[in-house]
């Protein structure tokens, strides 16, 4: 069974109503980034971090899987599909895709600010003054800018083996994870899924210049079941 391995960003949940930086000229919801989403910005005022992601949560609450989040999850019955994503959100595993790799933390899980390595489930708010059995606050399971990404290790592994690579929603633009396309083998199909596609130097890209819900299923109608086993 071939190996199939999916990079997914913001825009692969643009359509389940998740907005993006990239759509907001670099602000969410009203604030820089680095105030949200940033070491700096915690130590600076914890109260409106914890605030920012408590929205964030009970937002990811009221939506659901877009067709291209179900359409990938399908291919595990042909493919086996491994998923890195930058998104933050639960909606590849709530379509049922069963191996993703999230670089960038999850939005449904907590952790110690003083023990990254005690992760929590948490799906309700946050609060100053919540804190872990030892005493210390509490803060979302968040990569945030000037953090580690503990899982790109793992991720460049992952795309050693693939057979086919299929980038949906992603500017490919952001460090580290920008760098997984050069781990790849060299000669394997990639596909690009974007409306607004960044340039990637590949000779063997192809760029299908569509949101993820319409170009997913290009991609797997056109490519994909075309390279099925039979």
């Amino acid at each position: 069974m071939k190996h199939l391995v999916v990079l997914s960003g913001a825009g692969m949940s643009a359509e389940s109503g998740i907005k993006t930086f990239r759509d907001a000229d670099g602000l969410w919801e009203g604030h820089d980034v680095m105030q949200v989403a940033s070491v700096e910005g915690f130590h600076d005022n914890p109260a409106l971090v914890l605030d920012f992601y408590n929205q964030r949560r009970r937002q990811l609450l009221t939506v659901k899987p877009n067709q291209a989040h179900k359409a990938l999850a399908a291919l595990e019955s042909h493919y086996k599909v491994s998923i890195i994503t930058q998104n933050v959100d639960d909606l590849h595993e709530r379509a049922g895709s069963t191996n993703v790799i999230h670089l960038h933390g999850e939005l449904f899980k907590a952790r110690s600010t003083h023990n990254s390595g005690a992760i929590m489930d948490w799906k309700t708010d946050i609060k100053l003054g919540d804190t872990c059995e030892n005493g210390h606050q509490i803060r979302p399971h968040i990569v945030w800018f000037g953090e580690a990404v503990p899982m790109i290790e793992t991720a460049m592994e992952i795309c050693k083996t693939a057979d086919v690579l299929l980038v949906v929603g992603t500017s490919m633009q952001v460090y580290p994870a920008a760098s997984l396309v050069h781990y790849v083998p060299d000669n394997i199909p990639i596909y690009f899924v974007d409306p607004n596609p960044s340039h990637i130097q590949n000779k063997q890209l192809t760029v299908i210049k569509e949101p993820a819900t319409t170009g997913v299923q290009k991609v797997i109608k056109n490519y994909l079941k075309q390279a099925q086993p039979q």
